[in-house]
Formats: C-alpha cells, sequence, structure tokens
C-alpha cells in the first residue's frame, strides 16, 4: 500500500497541476514556500543534534511556541528548526519564534524527493508533529534514517474518527513507526489505539493549549490599552469570525448597544482576504468605525476592524467579553483560550467540534458559554453586562481552569529527552 501510495501521489499532483497553477495564481497564499515544499532547501547541516517542530498554521504554532523555548532553555546545545505549511503560520513563527529557533521553513509535501531533500538538508534526529498530522511518505522515510518522529498535542474529533477508522487498515502500518504518540486527552489516546497505534508508544499528555501565558507585561498592557483609548471602556471583542458570522455578531451589537449605549465592538476576521468585505458590512451598519491598520481608537469609532495579523491574542487584554468565532459558521469553533487566559467570558456557537474537550472543560466549570442559537448568544452578553457579580464569577473562573490544567509543555520536553 506504501509503494501504491508513493508512486501515485506525485502522479495526481501533475494531473491537477493545471488547477494547481491557477490556484497559485488566484491565490497567492498557495505561492509561499512552493519551492521548498518541493524540496530546495537552502539549510545545510554540519551534523550537530538537530530536531524539527512542525506547526502547521496559526493555531499549532502558537500551541507549540512555549514547549519550544522550554525545550531550548534545557537542550541548549541542539539546533532547532521549525516548519510550517501555511503562509500565516510561517510569518507567526517567524514573529515569535526567531529568537529561539536556527531555522524556520516550510514542511515538504509527501512526495519522496521533497521528503528526502528535507531530510538531507537538515538531518534532525528527531521531529516532533503538532496535533495528528500523518503523512505516510515522510514517516517512512524518516524511520527508514533511524529518525524519531513524535505526535504531539495530537487529537481526533469524534467526526474524524469515524473517517479515520475508515482507512485503519492503512493507519495500522504507518502508525507504528512513530516513536511516540502523544495525545490531548485519554479519549484522543483511545481513538488513535482504535485506528492502528499500539498500546506501547501511546500516553495522554494533556493540552498545550492550557500551557499558554499572557504574552505582554503590564506596562505593556497599559500601553496597548492607551494606544487604542481602551481604559474604562466595555468592548466586546469577536475573533476568528467566518463568513456569516459578522452579520450575526453585528445585529446582536445593535441590540446590545441599545442597552448598553457605551459598549463598543472589535470584528477581527479569522482570513485575511475578508478584512476589506467585512469592513464595507460595517460601515453598512451606520456606526462609527475604523480599522486598526489605521490607528483608529475607541474614542473615534463605536466598531473597529482588527486587519492586522498576530496582535488578536493581546487585544483579549484589554476587552470585556469575547466571542469565539468559526462557531456559528465555518470549521467547528476556535481557540477560546487566548482570551481565557486573560480571566475573560467567552462565548461561542453551537459548533466548537475541534475544541470540544476544551469547551467540555471550561463550560463545566463555568468558564465558557457555547450558545445554541442567535438569541442565547445576544442574551449570554446581555445577561454578564448586565450582572457584575455573574460576570466576575465567570471571570474567576476562567482563570482556574488554567490552574488546574497546566503541566503539557514539561511533560512533552521531558519526553523529547
Amino acid at each position: 500500500m506504501y509503494f501504491l501510495y508513493k508512486f501515485l501521489t506525485p502522479i495526481i499532483a501533475l494531473i491537477l497541476l493545471p488547477v494547481i497553477i491557477i490556484a497559485m495564481i488566484i491565490k497567492p497564499k498557495f505561492r509561499a514556500g512552493f519551492f521548498r515544499k518541493l524540496g530546495f532547501y537552502k539549510y545545510k547541516s554540519n551534523g550537530e543534534s538537530l530536531t524539527v517542530f512542525h506547526a502547521v498554521s496559526v493555531g499549532e504554532t502558537n500551541a507549540i511556541a512555549d514547549t519550544v523555548k522550554a525545550y531550548r532553555q534545557k537542550y541548549p546545545d541542539r539546533k532547532i528548526v521549525i516548519t510550517n505549511t501555511t503562509k500565516t503560520g510561517h510569518e507567526i513563527s517567524k514573529k515569535v519564534l526567531s529568537s529561539v529557533a536556527d531555522d524556520i521553513t516550510y514542511f515538504p509535501f509527501d512526495f519522496s524527493f521533497s521528503v528526502n531533500s528535507f531530510f538531507n538538508a537538515y538531518k534532525p534526529d528527531r521531529i516532533v508533529i503538532v496535533e495528528t498530522e500523518i503523512w505516510p511518505c515522510f514517516v517512512k522515510e524518516a524511520n527508514k534514517r533511524g529518525i524519531d518522529v513524535y505526535i504531539a498535542n495530537g487529537r481526533i474529533s469524534p467526526h474524524s474518527y469515524t473517517g479515520y477508522k475508515k482507512f485503519s487498515f492503512i493507519f495500522k502500518k504507518i502508525l507504528p513507526l512513530y516513536k511516540k504518540i502523544l495525545m490531548q486527552t485519554k479519549a484522543d489516546a483511545q481513538r488513535i489505539r482504535d485506528i492502528g497505534a499500539p498500546e506501547d508508544i501511546v500516553e495522554f499528555m494533556g493540552n498545550l493549549k492550557f500551557d499558554i501565558t499572557p504574552n505582554m507585561t503590564k506596562e505593556e498592557q497599559e500601553a496597548l490599552k492607551s494606544r487604542f483609548k481602551a481604559e474604562d471602556k466595555e468592548i466586546l471583542i469577536a475573533a476568528s469570525t467566518h463568513f456569516g458570522e459578522d452579520e450575526i455578531v453585528l445585529k446582536t451589537y445593535r441590540k446590545l448597544k441599545e442597552k448598553f449605549p457605551e459598549l463598543k465592538l472589535l470584528i477581527a476576521p479569522r482570513h485575511p482576504q475578508r478584512f476589506d468585505s467585512v469592513y464595507e458590512l460595517i460601515k453598512a451598519e451606520k456606526f462609527s468605525s475604523g480599522r486598526v491598520s489605521e490607528n483608529c481608537t475607541f474614542d473615534d469609532a463605536d466598531i473597529i476592524l482588527g486587519d492586522t495579523m498576530g496582535e488578536l491574542a493581546k487585544f483579549f487584554s484589554f476587552c470585556k467579553i469575547a466571542f469565539i468565532g468559526g462557531s456559528f459558521y465555518g470549521p467547528g469553533g476556535h481557540n477560546p483560550l487566548e482570551a481565557n487566559i486573560w480571566n475573560k467570558p467567552v462565548v461561542s456557537g453551537y459548533n466548537v467540534a475541534n475544541f470540544k474537550d476544551i469547551y467540555r472543560i471550561l463550560t463545566d466549570k463555568s468558564a465558557a458559554v457555547v450558545a445554541k442559537d442567535e438569541q442565547e448568544f445576544y442574551e449570554t452578553i446581555y445577561d454578564w453586562l448586565n450582572d457584575k457579580t455573574k460576570y466576575e464569577a465567570i471571570s474567576i473562573a476562567a482563570g482556574q481552569v488554567f490552574e488546574e490544567n497546566r503541566g503539557a509543555v514539561q511533560y512533552l520536553v521531558n519526553r523529547l529527552s
């Protein structure tokens, strides 16, 4: 089966080449790192001990950042290379990990020649793949070269598990090639065993995302508030919104504004290509508005569009309440913990499949609300704005969740000895 996969993947890519070329012309993000992914790597290893951390995109990069920093402290003599798949993930890696990484590049396509070119250039001892990225050619070639490959912070949602299970006859051949498979929850660990991972290499490690820390000093927080004129203002942030959700947020904001005239709103769409279209929606609401990229403040506007990259996690520090998008429309929610770390109450839509276990922990501790519809979304925010005691209780709960779930970073670093 592996040889069939190895043979067919480049052929399929050649067949789809016209579509790929058109996509690269239309969508510049598809061009990012293309030749490096193909195998044109400039790095030349001098035979030193080298560890690769692979994070697909922004969420995975943010999740692994503290681990990479802790790993650098524990093993200062080892080289560290960060790889990403997406342009946005690559940009965040350069922004937050340049000081600790020896190189930041793109992960190779799963073609034999691309993978071998990557290994020939970097000659790694160990590779840590964040979450559940399974590339047969990559792990097979690594295994042949004696390179240890780890899955870290792995997860398999109940929905994905159904699909994986259908191909367990393939995974039973691939998963035993990993050194360790470290999963976020005990349920995730059982699921990956069910699809073919050997019992002795699967472990429950917890979730790296609970080990994040506030990424600003008190002085930096005050400077950020001053930049936006956010002092003493009640601000709702709608984070990582997807198509269809901005309308829900704006409709809800209009209703809330009638009850709380001083309420402000910051909308940060998930994808940069939607910035302009979302800003048109905002302007159509006839509220005063502006953009982060144009240095707008809340003295000047009721609604600000968050149209910069890499700043959203900091914006949560000055908000009162956060809505996490991708949960009414989209892929099944995004990470709520970047807001919770600041002790901010979080509300989402009903579809949080991608972070189901995190939301279960948060809702069990009354640190977040998963709204079943738009009405409950409105009522939740209204209650928090209207009832100071209720708001303070859920804010305290958000902080307590982190204290009870820390430890995954150190667990992972210890496993990479």
